[in-house]
This record gives structure tokens, sequence and C-alpha cells, in this order.
């Protein structure tokens, strides 16, 4: 009886491995939690680009915009935690555990975070046809108006930004209109509906390249190679305003580690591959890559930050 016991446990701890280097046998879903064109879909996109040459199978990229993300992040949490669909979000998981009451989801919980694929700062642009060439003027015009300013989604750190930004710094009435992504948002922007936005820059360096809308400053620490003509906050003396949207690969809590590692080191190949990272410093991405336990202890500390800028700011999740 002994011998049977000890047997059972033998086979019952050779089932995650035995699991993971028969991983993945079909192809895997990497629901993305924004709307085509913004920092989420492009990382997912460009990284997904390279996982079927390193695990064999095709990658399908499911875009599942709105609420900040919380609608893709809910179906992932919910979803079968064997490997095979995987959450690509941006920061805006942090933040929205603090400013939803009821994301539908516990990101510390429901979640086994895999890797931090890539992060770039924020930034404040504006239509081409908008008077204001610096922020200064920005501001100043905006004084004893109402001033509407386009982000890429409820919870987004582009939202926090600009709300810190805006309304605690500057004193500004100002409110978001809060679009699915990137994407949207800066259609919004180029349509003059409404003239000022904020985002991650990968969304509208395109546009700002394109001389349609034009950058005012920029969250990082240095400007930018990409866009070196456009200043920083800390420049223009909004000190300790060095925010950064993030883009992370997720599995569903449960997941097996054999499985998590797998994926995680396929990721980190697909980081480290010379056209992934030169498409990726094209779009004024830093790539990060890592370990699960590195961006583990990074998303918890996120949570904590963002929480609190979101009672600072007093950010609504309506």
């Amino acid at each position: 009886m002994a011998r049977l016991v000890i047997l059972v446990a033998a086979l019952m701890a050779a089932v995650p491995q035995a699991f993971a280097q028969g991983y993945p046998h079909k192809p895997l879903r990497m629901v993305v939690a924004f709307a085509p064109g913004g920092p989420a879909d492009l990382s997912a996109r460009l990284v997904g680009q390279k996982l079927p040459d390193i695990l064999g199978q095709q990658v399908i990229i499911d875009n599942r915009a709105g609420a900040g993300g919380n609608i893709g992040a809910a179906a992932v949490a919910k979803s079968a935690p064997d490997g095979y669909t995987a959450l690509v979000t941006t920061s805006a998981l942090a933040v929205n555990m603090t400013l939803f009451a009821s994301p539908g989801y516990d990101a510390e919980r429901d979640f086994v975070p895999v890797i931090q694929l890539a992060t770039q700062p924020n930034m404040v642009f504006v239509n081409a046809g908008l008077p204001a060439k610096t922020l200064d003027e920005l501001l100043k015009s905006a004084q004893g108006s109402k001033l509407i300013y386009a982000s890429p989604g409820i919870g987004t750190t582009p939202h926090l930004t600009c709300e810190m930004l805006f309304r605690v710094t500057a004193k500004l009435d100002a409110a978001p209109a809060h679009f699915t992504g990137a994407g949207p948002m800066v259609a919004a922007v180029v349509g003059g509906e409404p003239p000022v936005g904020c985002g991650a820059i990968s969304g509208p360096l395109a546009q700002i390249r394109g001389g349609k809308v034009r950058g005012l400053a920029v969250s990082s620490a240095r400007r930018l190679a990409s866009i070196p003509d456009v200043p920083t906050l800390g420049e223009l003396g909004f000190q300790g305003m060095e925010d950064y949207t993030w883009i992370g690969l997720f599995l569903p809590a449960g997941t097996p580690p054999d499985v998590v590692q797998r994926l995680n080191e396929a990721a980190n190949r697909a980081l480290q591959a010379p056209e992934t990272r030169e498409r990726l410093d094209a779009l004024a991405f830093e790539p990060v890559g890592g370990s699960p336990a590195a961006f583990a202890e990074y998303v918890k500390a996120e949570i904590a930050k963002w929480g609190k800028v979101v009672r600072e700011t007093g950010a609504k999740s309506d």
C-alpha cells in the first residue's frame, strides 16, 4: 500500500513536467486588452510574429478592447489555466485595481505574470492645426475654459498622467474622453475631436512624423532619440512626472510553472531577436524581458504606485 502511494505521488509530480515538455501542441491565443494600433497590440504582434518559429505553433491575436482593458483581462482570468490563452495588456491592469470597485478580476490573485515585454513613456500631443505650439501655450489657452483631452482608455497611465498634469498640477477644468485604445484615440485627435491627446508614444508617432499631430511633452527622464525636439515634462518644470506605459504578458492563475517558464523563455528569445528589437526601437519601445519572478514583483509595486496616483487625482471609473 505504501509503495502504491509513493508511486501515485511520483506520477502526480511528473505531470506538470510532462505537460510542459509537450507544450505547446496547439495554437496559442493572445488576448490583447486594447484595440489595434496601440502599444499592447503592437507589442503582441511583434513578439507574436517570432513565437511560432520558437514554439512551433501558430499564435492568434485576439483584440478584446473595452473598460480600460478590463474586458480582455476578465476573459483571460476565467479561461482554462493550460497555457493556451494568454493576456497582453498594459499598466492599466495595475491601475484598475484601485480605479474600479469591481474590475472583474484580481491582478495578483487571478494571473501569473510571465514577462514584461516593453515599456515607453507617455506624451501630450495636439492636432497640428491647434494654435498652441508648446505645453505652456496649451495650458494658458485652457485657463477659464473646459479642456477635453483624448485618452486611450480609462485607467491607462496616459489617462492618469494627464489627470495629474492638467487637473492636479495646472489646476485646469479638464476632463478625459476615453477611447478603446491608442488607435481610435489618435484618430480622434487627428480629426480634431478632441484636438488634445495623451498616449504612449507609439500611438501618435506615425502621425507626428506625418505632420498631422504635434508632440508637446514626454513623461520620460530624457528626451527620446525618435522625437528629439519634444521636451520632457521635467524640462518644462513638472518634476516627478516620469510615467511609463508598460506592456506585459500574463497567464491565468493555476497554469503549471513549467509552462509559464517555457512561455517566458520563448518570449525572451523573441524580444532578443535583432529584427524584433529594431522594430520596437523604431516605435520608441524599450524591450524589457526578464524572469516571471521579477515581473511579478514589478506588477506588485505598480499596483501600489498607481493606487496612490488614483487617490491623489481623484480619478473616477465613470
